[in-house]
């Protein structure tokens, strides 16, 4: 017997069956890969990272360490795969994207509760549910979703970027340092690639100017809204950034601070950064460099930044379609739909932004699930926690100019800080009170 369903095989729906699982719930996992193909992915495996291989900062001032160490306490699943899958990557947590999908595909799949069901799910089931489909959620299912809430879904375009073999990147040119120090004490984390103040500029221009994808026939729904800008802010393509003006790139994702060139002993006019993206350091991901260029155009703008002018190209950078409901409308803090109380949604389909927001809202949805069974009192964090804050958000925010949010010290309610105090101290005082919020909520709940 089957006491949960859920629809998604990705990172919310893998921490959400397991959460479920872990609670004494029998859970049937639905993955339609790799039966049927999203166009972004490219593995069969649970838990694939398709964009970025970071989850963000570790650092527990950090919003993203705040949330973290949040999911610490709560017992995420895929955290836990994470850390066992890191790499070095200075102050964040960065994974071998491939040992971490193995890990967290081999939890799911020996867990006793958890049947993992390779098919497509076209209906919402009306049984017991989460769905966790993510930003690729299917035409036929996107459909039933739509006809059971009555709104029309919101939808924007997100980007991955390309990934180089480590042997073609030019030594001689490019050097390994994390920004102010940070990261490894003999060599740093990342490889830079430094720009002087022409090569910056020549740069812009060939990407301000190089030929785009033109978009796949499933995305003509939305055309108009990319006709109009309507990107997500926070995964821009490096193209559409570089249109903003000719310093945008100097002052977004190739900002040189903290960062000085070994040849020079001065800070570049600008940089690209490279994150080691496998356990074997043999290939690193553009950081920041999201494109929809076509893939001749990417070889060819893209070896115009020092160092790789003889890059060799893993992967190339795509863009693809992104789907979200409209959660202030739809959902309640709980993550249950407002008209259904047994039907959950997690993940980036319900307005959640990053790998680390899409773990915590499966994790809640999952214990909910859970609770919701048992007939217990389901969980609403505290606005002060990060998760609560996130939560609260993608649910009360102004659907008008509603867009995904991840974790940040601005969904939190004010504090007051006395005195003069700095980015860091005030990061120190948020994280400070949201671990307190949540210890003392997980108090009352033992009681």
């Amino acid at each position: 017997m089957t006491d949960l369903i859920v629809i998604g095989g990705g990172l919310a729906g893998s921490e959400a069956a397991w959460q479920a699982a872990q609670n004494g719930l029998k859970v049937r996992l639905y993955e339609m890969r790799p039966k049927t193909p999203t166009g972004a992915h490219e593995t069969a495996d649970l838990a694939e990272l398709v964009c970025s291989n970071s989850l963000g900062s570790n650092l527990p001032d950090r919003a993203s360490g705040v949330l973290k160490n949040e999911l610490r306490r709560l017992g995420s699943m895929l955290l836990d795969c994470a850390e066992a899958a890191a790499l070095p990557a200075g102050a964040a947590l960065a994974v071998d994207r491939e040992l971490f999908a193995r890990l967290a595909t081999g939890k799911i799949q020996n867990h006793p509760n958890i049947e993992v069901v390779r098919e497509e799910v076209k209906e919402i089931p009306n049984t017991p549910a989460i769905v966790a489909s993510g930003p690729l959620t299917s035409e036929s299912l996107s459909k039933s979703i739509a006809a059971l809430s009555g709104e029309e879904h919101l939808f924007f375009f997100d980007a991955i970027a390309p990934i180089v073999h480590a042997d073609s990147i030019n030594m001689q040119i490019a050097f390994r340092a994390s920004r102010y120090g940070r990261g490894d004490q003999d060599e740093g984390d990342y490889i830079n690639c430094p720009f002087a103040k022409d090569e910056y500029y020549n740069f812009v221009n060939a990407l301000q100017t190089a030929e785009r994808i033109e978009l796949r026939s499933f995305e003509d729904a939305i055309r108009e809204g990319v006709k109009a800008g309507h990107f997500f802010e926070g995964c821009l393509p490096v193209e559409i950034i570089a249109q903003r003006g000719e310093d945008s790139l100097a002052f977004g994702p190739m900002r040189p601070v903290g960062l000085q060139d070994p040849r020079t002993g001065r800070r570049p006019y600008a940089i690209v950064q490279l994150r080691q993206d496998n356990l074997a350091g043999s290939l690193y991901n553009l950081v920041g460099f999201q494109t929809n260029l076509k893939f001749p155009e990417q070889k060819r703008v893209f070896r115009m930044i020092p160092g790789l002018e003889n890059a060799e190209f893993e992967r190339y950078g795509q863009m693809h379609r992104n789907t979200f409901i409209a959660s202030p409308k739809l959902l309640r803090s709980t993550l249950q739909h407002v008209s259904r109380d047994d039907l959950f949604f997690a993940g980036q389909i319900t307005g959640v932004e990053g790998y680390m927001g899409n773990i915590a809202t499966g994790l809640l949805a999952g214990m909910n699930a859970a609770r919701l069974h048992q007939r217990k009192p389901l969980i609403t964090l505290p606005q002060e926690t990060m998760l609560g804050a996130l939560c609260h958000y993608v649910t009360h925010a102004d659907l008008k100019d509603f867009q995904p949010m991840k974790a940040n010290f601005g969904i939190l309610p004010p504090i007051e800080i006395p005195g003069k105090s700095g980015k860091r101290e005030r990061g120190k005082v948020h994280a400070d009170r949201a671990l307190n919020a949540l210890e003392n909520y997980l108090g009352k709940e033992d009681d």
